[in-house]
């Protein structure tokens, strides 16, 4: 018998590339690339891309830190960062110095202010879970019959093609809140623990301000805003509803663009000029990139039952009966076609090999984790019944990569690393004292 799953086919967004863009979860990076011994600094908006740490971003060695001469670690409590509201002015606490870097203060309110730009930029991976849990929940198959049952009692009299377009919305719609529900659990789980975060990602800022002004390096206020700007358009957004998303205000994020295209322009000056890489080193990155990009093709079957030519709330379950007899008769996939045989308006398809992205969400996810020879539940789509099977799944070679390519990511291997180690001669050589303990909890 095959494990029992949603029946969920036809919920509208997208998990995978992209994954949530609706919702609008947003992973944000801003890295240096190098490509022909230059360093282009991006932007990077969309949910899918694997963030990839900006230059002389280093992991704090906050134990350190804490020991070195001169520097204070004072408990003055702190609140809950997800009870506290970011958006209006701050309050007393927030106004409190947090911390002190080369006598810089940094205060509560940018704390919490980070903290609520975090949580809505580096939650793809558990928001993503959060929605496949809710897609398997078997409450959200039993959901999505009685909207069709719903709409099939409230739309009496209207045509077949008018019943299954409302049905359609009202599935679209319900999908978005599915989606909408695990990015704001997500959040919510992802918010206090972040504040630590915050606070050490606020002293690499203030240190790397520091540094460009030393070295009288400038970023124009509208190199900061074009990139904001490329980061709500990637997530199809307004700049008002991307200020929205990151806390209600932008600028938290401005300043980690600031520090970030500063910081790039210090360490391009200081180390450009040594990064050097063999083409040797090009020839074996492309290689092993083909390996690593490998990819998958799934061998799938399908039956499609079609729904009644008049869509009534008892004819709908019985097609849905009829679907679950027929995954009841389902032994393998060389039973597939026989178990539709008898079948009123059933019709077996062997799809041979897909890939993946050929296949819309939530049945993307939900074959990519089905067993080989497992059939899905009955789901609803396109205004027919589907059961969708596995039979197999086959890797795929990527195509290769350029070498233009891997040589600019072989010279930001090398930048960032020589920033890491910029960033961490800086932070050995300040004056950081914490006045107050942020904690996470």
């Amino acid at each position: 018998m095959p494990l029992r799953r949603s029946i969920t086919a036809g919920l509208s967004g997208s998990i995978g590339r992209g994954a949530l863009a609706g919702v609008a979860c947003i992973a944000f990076s801003i890295s240096a690339t190098a490509q022909n011994g230059t360093v282009a600094v991006t932007g990077d908006g969309t949910s899918a891309a694997t963030q990839k740490p900006s230059i002389g971003d280093t992991l704090p060695d906050t134990g350190k830190a804490q020991k070195k001469r001169g520097k204070k670690s004072i408990d003055a409590g702190s609140a809950d960062t997800a009870s506290r509201d970011v958006s209006g002015p701050p309050t007393a606490e927030q106004r409190s110095i947090a911390a002190l870097v080369n006598d810089e203060p940094i205060t509560g309110y940018e704390i919490d202010q980070r903290a609520m730009m975090l949580s809505g930029t580096n939650i793809q991976a558990q928001a993503k879970a959060n929605f496949q849990a809710i897609v398997k929940n078997p409450k959200t198959s039993e959901r999505l019959k009685e909207i069709l049952q719903e709409t099939a009692r409230e739309n009496q009299g209207k045509s077949r093609e008018q019943i299954i377009a409302i049905f359609e919305q009202r599935k679209k719609e319900y999908g978005m809140s599915l989606q909408r529900r695990a990015f704001e659990s997500a959040r919510a789980s992802a918010l206090p623990a972040m504040k630590k975060q915050a606070l050490e990602e606020l002293i690499d800022d203030r240190l790397k301000t520091q540094e460009a002004k030393r070295q009288n390096v400038t970023i124009e206020d509208a190199q900061v805003d074009m990139i904001v700007k490329s980061i709500a358009d990637r997530n199809k957004m307004t700049i008002e509803q991307f200020k929205k998303q990151i806390g209600g205000s932008l600028e938290p994020i401005k300043a980690r663009i600031r520090a970030t295209l500063s910081w790039n322009e210090v360490v391009k000056k200081k180390f450009a000029p040594l990064i050097n890489v063999s083409n040797r080193d090009v020839d074996k990155l492309v290689a092993s990139a083909t390996t690593a990009n490998d990819d998958i093709e799934l061998q799938l079957q399908r039956i499609r039952i079609a729904m009644p030519a008049k869509l009534e709330e008892h004819g709908i379950a019985a097609r849905i009966q009829e679907a679950d007899k027929i995954r009841q008769k389902f032994t393998g996939c060389g039973s597939t076609a026989q178990a539709a045989m008898g079948v009123t308006g059933a019709r077996f398809e062997n799809l041979g090999k897909q890939r993946p992205a050929t296949i819309p969400e939530p049945t993307r996810t939900l074959v990519l984790n089905a067993a080989n020879g497992e059939m899905l539940p009955p789901a609803v789509n396109n205004g027919a019944i589907e059961l969708w099977v596995v039979c197999g799944r086959d890797a795929v070679k990527a195509s290769e990569v350029q070498r233009n390519q891997a040589e600019g990511e072989l010279k930001q291997k090398e930048f960032e690393l020589m920033a890491k180690r910029y960033l961490k001669d800086l932070r050995e050589d300040a004056h950081i004292e914490y006045r107050m303990d942020v904690g996470s909890k």
